[in-house]
């Protein structure tokens, strides 16, 4: 290698992993290719599915020096279906169940851990539905960061007709074990600034280690960056958020 040029390559790749109950379960995976130790990055995907966006969030995590997995929670729904088939089939089953969530985590958790040079440490990261299910990981499994990209539903219940059946987590805030980051969008709906307020207050209440950021002119997905609620500026604010309660944290 040419003096000077720092060697940063990234190995992505496809991987199966063992989930809830033993199940195989497909994920994606990324991670650079330099000495550990390295810490680890649970990536939770989004409502529209494990896509593209997921992808290209862990290969990010993975250049900021991470080793990262993102788990296609629907692999039972819709095996080798594309995203949104495999999304649609979901949300027409009530979507994913809690205890098989953890389960999946659990084991994406596992695989992070043992790999070479791991250095043990692991934060979580979800958007949308995936911010719900990045709170409960810091609630179920033993993680050191815990990130909610406007999650909706950790307090509130989903309005009448809600594709996906899930239960509010505000009875759970006393056993969150994770430092939380949540970042969220004030002309959102779900979570609506209320929501946001009832869990910032439960987790005050609670004595717990969070750091809440609140975004004018941003809804929900401001991060989605070929959807029209994308927002420039609270999503460059939102990830450098991230970058900084990761370092904290889990270090790199």
């Amino acid at each position: 290698m040419t003096q000077g040029v720092r060697y940063d390559a990234v190995l992505s790749e496809t991987v199966v992993i063992r989930g809830h109950g033993g199940d195989e379960v497909e994920a994606y995976t990324a991670r650079p290719m330099t000495l550990g130790p390295r810490s680890g990055v649970l990536v939770i995907h989004h409502m529209p599915g494990y896509d593209r966006e997921s992808k290209e969030t862990v290969r990010r995590f993975a250049v900021e020096g991470y080793d990262a997995i993102c788990v296609n929670l629907y692999t039972r729904e819709a095996p080798g279906a594309d995203p949104d088939d495999a999304a649609a089939t979901a949300r027409a089953q009530g979507g994913v169940p809690d205890e098989r969530f953890v389960g999946d985590a659990a084991g994406a958790v596992a695989w992070l851990r043992a790999l070479p040079g791991a250095s043990g440490k692991v934060g979580t990261i979800g958007f949308c539905s995936g911010g719900r299910q990045a709170f409960l990981s810091g609630v179920e499994l033993d993680v050191q960061a815990a990130v909610d990209c406007y999650g909706a539903f950790v307090v509130g219940t989903p309005p009448e007709g809600f594709p996906v059946q899930v239960s509010p987590l505000a009875d759970r805030v006393p056993e969150l074990r994770a430092p939380l980051l949540g970042l969220f969008g004030n002309e959102d709906s779900y979570p609506s600034p209320a929501h946001v307020d009832e869990l910032e207050a439960l987790l005050r209440d609670a004595g717990k280690t969070y750091e809440f950021h609140r975004y004018d002119d941003a809804g929900h997905a401001f991060f989605s960056v070929d959807r029209p609620s994308y927002r420039v500026a609270a999503a460059l604010d939102g990830w450098e958020k991230i970058r900084a309660f990761y370092r904290r944290h889990l270090g790199v």
